[in-house]
């Protein structure tokens, strides 16, 4: 079966920032090619891009990833019935996600303040919901308790099979885009777990790197001249790199992911080509400002496999006799890329993009044509459109 992939390849610069930290503050790095690298996580960067969402699509088509789960649908019960008590609210949807989810839903042990509101019950681990989901789980809950606002008429509702199994439908349908995209892990209950159709690398720079550290002090603004210490002092660590960001996009999962009546496929998939391209973890960006965006971008649809490009960087890029990290880089691509698709016999790709900024990126457009980041995404959403089209619902492809 011929499958729909897309690749994205991205190397970004990003000046003296500590964007994703581990836990002893310092900016995260990894050993490759036998020297240190810079490293931000594909966590961090799945986060950035899930952020970016909220510009790019409307908050129906997303989810909420949260332990506060009971909470987020109570406020739905109370906005279907104006009426409901809070309390009784939080206890209805904590029934109901039990049902759905199989999960334990308990109120935390934690101590509150005497004029503070008792706490919401919670899930043990982030559970992740579309909006559409919990929407239909609020509408079966009011169902469910048929105007009773009680616990025990809600259980008898869900005691008939038929109501169990309509709870645990609405919790596996109608997955929001950053769901089928990232998928979603249920600990209680495999069967709802949900298929990542993307997969982010950690991105990693393509040259040698050293972390540095900053000393810093602050001055108290009321200091009068006879006090010239530090109001405080401290110590940030950073560093700045050339990175290489790669992410693969299974088409095919996606498109079975969202389903029938769910956000189009060309629609997420434009969404995540743009909003992982332009999304940027934001660690630290308060006190660096490091706010950049992409020197390259090439995106390249596969009908076999994902494909990395990260051995181009195996061997650490040096700095040119005048500076800079990207020329270089783009050269060893230009060098790779050819080689390695010439020897697996994977150049016969469908499609090429190549969104370049500068003189230093000028090589790259020996690998395919080039574009702006606007026509990119329209492109690349135009071709899985009609790819997906010409498998038919089947999925599959001659």
């Amino acid at each position: 079966m011929t499958r729909t992939i897309l690749d994205v390849h991205i190397l970004q610069t990003v000046p003296p920032s500590n964007i994703n930290r581990d836990d002893t503050g310092s900016p995260k790095t990894a050993i490759y090619g036998g020297v240190r690298r810079s490293r931000v996580s594909s966590q961090a960067w799945k986060r950035a891009t899930r952020t970016k969402f909220g510009e790019l699509l409307d908050p129906s088509e997303l989810g909420i990833r949260t332990k506060k789960v009971a909470e987020t649908l109570g406020v739905r019960l109370v906005a279907l019935e104006p009426g409901l008590d809070r309390e009784v609210a939080l206890e209805l949807a904590a029934e109901t996600l039990r049902t759905a989810t199989g999960s334990k839903i308990d109120v935390p042990k934690r101590k509150v303040k005497d004029d503070q509101a008792a706490p919401a019950p919670e899930s043990s681990y982030l559970m992740f919901l579309s909006a559409g989901q919990l929407e239909a789980l609020a509408e079966l809950t009011i169902e469910g308790a048929a105007g009773k606002a009680e616990v025990a008429v809600l259980k008898e509702f869900f005691r008939a099979r038929e109501n169990k199994a309509r709870a645990r439908e609405l919790v596996d349908s109608r997955h929001s885009v950053d769901i089928a995209l990232f998928g979603r892990m249920v600990a209680d209950a495999t069967d709802l777990n949900v298929e990542a159709a993307t997969q982010v690398a950690h991105a990693i720079s393509v040259h040698a790197v050293d972390n540095e550290s900053d000393y810093f002090t602050a001055v108290d603004d009321r200091n009068t001249d006879a006090e010239t210490g530090a109001g405080m002092i401290g110590v940030v660590d950073f560093n700045s790199s050339t990175l290489y960001r790669y992410a693969a996009l299974d088409v095919d999962r996606l498109h079975a992911n969202l389903g029938a009546g769910g956000t189009p496929t060309r629609r997420a998939v434009e969404a995540f080509v743009e909003g992982f391209v332009t999304s940027l973890p934001t660690g630290k960006v308060n006190t660096f400002g490091n706010h950049t965006l992409p020197t390259a971008i090439i995106v390249k649809l596969r009908t076999k496999r994902p494909i990395s490009f990260v051995a181009a960087f195996e061997r650490a890029v040096v700095p040119l006799h005048d500076g800079g990290y990207v020329r270089a880089a783009c050269e060893q691509l230009v060098r790779y890329v050819p080689e390695l698709e010439r020897a697996y016999g994977v150049e016969d790709a469908d499609g090429t993009w190549i969104v370049r900024v500068g003189d230093d990126a000028e090589s790259l457009s020996a690998l395919g044509p080039e574009t702006n980041l606007a026509d990119l995404v329209e492109s690349v959403g135009a071709v899985v459109e009609l790819r997906l089209e010409a498998a038919g619902p089947s999925g599959s492809q001659a």
